[in-house]
């Protein structure tokens, strides 16, 4: 029993499930899923089809804090992918062709990737701080996101297009999918080759793995890049789920959640181990948390306070640190009570 309250996603798995149930108290049919029109409908659809862009952009975020980094930029990313698509599918002279709405996801996916690299360029091959490094992009991005929509929301008409972020396919959002694609993927890579070890060595210590003849530019380089496109993917089913653009609001503060995602999936901020699937869990806690805030009916002014707090908890319980303090300075006073009752009693005089 101890080695399942020790390990890293017991907590957060216990929030999600306690999350879930406070939802389930406010409505009964919170849990139900049912089958309309050939499409699965429910609450629990809904949570991982609105929380996919946010577990991608926590999935990047995980191997660059693995390396001991972060990537504030991630959020103009978002914005700059999604602009992009819609700026070049608007362009076309039929919006519904498949090979045109490729081409601009190519495209879009490409210049995500990029700015990845660069960010990683910027770290790795220059040596600026990551968080200085990342928040140069993150605020010229927002700018740049900007000038490709010209200020403006750009919409598109396109239904090869709404497929990646508000499509269907085999009853299930195909956002969902997508997700599934890419967590495969990064988990044969990285938990399946050497390339994970690869990056844990770099992020727990840096100078043992450089010793050790482990080429860390690259793949440091490699994980922002990586990050980059998945914040990429994000952009395109952020955008395509409302079938336009904005450059100022998409993907904003996401790279706060992302983070938050991360830590609360027992990936140190430090660098070295780091946990998919915590982060996996760590976004749905966020998202639930986000339906939640809406279910029970908090106040607009105070929903920002009242997930702040909920994290805030979630971190607390999953710090081995304070579980010590906490729970076994009370064991102490349990176990300590017996005694002082029997040296009280041989303190009465006869």
């Amino acid at each position: 029993m101890s080695t399942v309250l020790k390990h890293r996603q017991f907590w957060p798995a216990v929030i999600l499930a306690a999350l879930l149930l406070l939802n389930l108290l406010f409505t009964d049919s919170f849990l139900t899923i049912e089958m309309k029109g050939g499409h699965l409908y429910g609450s629990l659809i809904d949570i991982v089809r609105f929380g996919a862009p946010l577990i991608l952009v926590a999935l990047g975020m995980t191997l660059v804090i693995a390396t001991s980094g972060i990537d504030l930029s991630v959020g103009s990313v978002v914005a700059i992918s999604g602009a992009l698509a819609c700026l070049q599918i608007s362009g076309l002279e039929n919006a519904n062709s498949v090979g045109g709405v490729l081409s601009a996801v190519g495209v879009a996916l490409l210049l995500s990737l990029a700015l990845g690299a660069w960010n990683g360029l910027l770290v790795a091959g220059i040596g600026i701080q990551p968080i200085i490094a990342t928040l140069i992009l993150m605020v010229a991005g927002r700018g740049v996101a900007q000038l490709i929509t010209g200020g403006q929301v750009i919409n598109v008409n396109s239904s090869p297009y709404e497929l990646i972020g508000g499509g269907y396919w085999l009853t299930l959002p195909f956002g969902i999918f997508l997700v599934v694609a890419v967590l495969g993927l990064t988990a044969f890579l990285t938990r399946r080759l050497a390339l994970g070890l690869l990056i844990e060595s770099i992020g727990g210590n840096a100078e043992a793995s450089r010793l050790a003849g482990v080429r860390s530019r690259g793949l440091i380089i490699l994980a922002y890049a990586f990050c980059g496109l998945c914040a990429g993917i994000a952009g395109l089913m952020i955008s395509s789920n409302v079938s336009s653009a904005d450059g100022n609001n998409a993907g904003l503060w996401i790279e706060l959640d992302a983070i938050l995602a991360v830590v609360i999936g027992g990936t140190s901020l430090v660098g070295g181990r780091f946990s998919l699937g915590g982060t996996v869990l760590g976004a749905l806690i966020i998202q639930t948390l986000a339906t939640t805030i809406y279910s029970i009916g908090v106040p607009p002014e105070t929903t920002l306070l009242f997930k702040a707090l909920v994290v805030t908890i979630v971190c607390l319980l999953q710090s081995p640190a304070f579980r010590a303090k906490a729970f076994h300075r009370r064991q102490r006073k349990q176990a300590g009570a017996p005694g002082q009752a029997v040296e009280e009693k041989a303190k009465v005089p006869a």
